[in-house]
């Protein structure tokens, strides 16, 4: 991905605006590593050849394990960071361990999320990107890879603020930086079903999603990754918009569970947004090809074995 045959960047806003003619769809990690490995050698802007040290932090998480295989997949040496990594164990919110960790490193990618709360959110996204920063400069990082939330701007609640000012540590830090901003994981949304449905209600506000599997996220960001410092954002979707009412009504019917769809209304800007699909995007400059009745059928079938 160069930013001279398929971006280019809005310098007010950072937003990497894509072709969509050039605009490939992701179709998953192995094809991905298949494009590399095709690409070729004196490609605009890529590091030709280069095996690069990449640490990603919440390596152990849904995104980070999916990036992280990606990455070894296209031949570059990977740090695991994380509370549970065996080798490079960090801790975010105080800084522990990053300095270690990240001596001699290339690139940076922050896939760490912290969702439980609102203070655990800006323990691990803020504060954990103000040490990552700080770490990253003394220790030659060349790029930073920042995870972000697709919409997240538009929708004012609190998580996504904190995600709003983790974008603002990044663009204004000291170092060269990309920004990907994610849909909504199948996984994520299959997650919330599942343990809604072991209530046997599934409680879902009327919003519009547009959700993507991490794996092809991951597939993006890896190639982000390797590409140059492009300061600039990137975003990647699923391949269609759905109503999330949509979304409950095929898990439940694919996956047999019984469990009452309950409409919840969600007041305010907030609503207003989520229901007009702040979280979506028309052009993202990556669509993702499974749908989530895909993906809940591969992990039915991948259950049943």
């Amino acid at each position: 991905m160069t930013s001279d045959d398929r971006k280019t960047t809005d310098r007010e806003t950072g937003r990497m605006e894509s072709d969509p003619k050039r605009a490939e769809p992701v179709a998953g990690p192995r094809e991905a590593a298949d494009r590399a490995a095709d690409a070729p050698a004196d490609r605009p802007g890529a590091r030709r050849g280069a095996r690069l040290t990449v640490a990603v932090a919440g390596g152990t998480g849904t995104l980070g394990r999916e990036v992280a295989g990606e990455l070894r997949r296209h031949g570059h040496e990977v740090r695991v960071l994380s509370r549970r990594s065996a080798e490079y164990r960090v801790d975010l919110a105080t800084g522990e361990g990053l300095a270690d960790a990240l001596a001699g490193c290339d690139v940076v990618v922050d896939a760490a999320n912290n969702p439980s709360s609102a203070k655990g959110a800006r323990l691990t996204l803020v504060e954990g990107t103000r040490h990552l920063l700080a770490a990253g400069a003394p220790a030659g990082v060349r790029h930073h890879v920042c995870v972000s939330l697709l919409g997240c701007e538009r929708v004012p609640v609190g998580y996504n603020r904190v995600k709003e000012e983790q974008e603002r540590l990044v663009t204004e830090g000291p170092l060269p930086w990309s920004i990907v901003r994610a849909a909504q994981f199948h996984e994520l949304v299959g997650r919330m079903f599942t343990t809604a449905g072991r209530r046997r209600v599934l409680p879902v506000p009327g919003a519009l999603l547009q959700p993507v599997a991490a794996a092809e996220v991951a597939a993006v960001v890896a190639e982000v990754a390797e590409g140059p410092e492009a300061r600039g954002r990137v975003t990647v979707a699923g391949p269609e918009v759905v109503n999330a009412r949509a979304l409950a009504r095929t898990w439940r019917s694919l996956t047999g569970r019984r469990a009452l769809l309950l409409p919840v209304r969600v007041p305010g800007r907030a609503g207003r947004a989520l229901r007009a699909g702040a979280l979506t995007d028309e052009r993202p400059d990556y669509r993702g090809s499974a749908t989530f009745a895909d993906w809940v059928m591969s992990q039915r079938d991948a259950s049943a074995r």
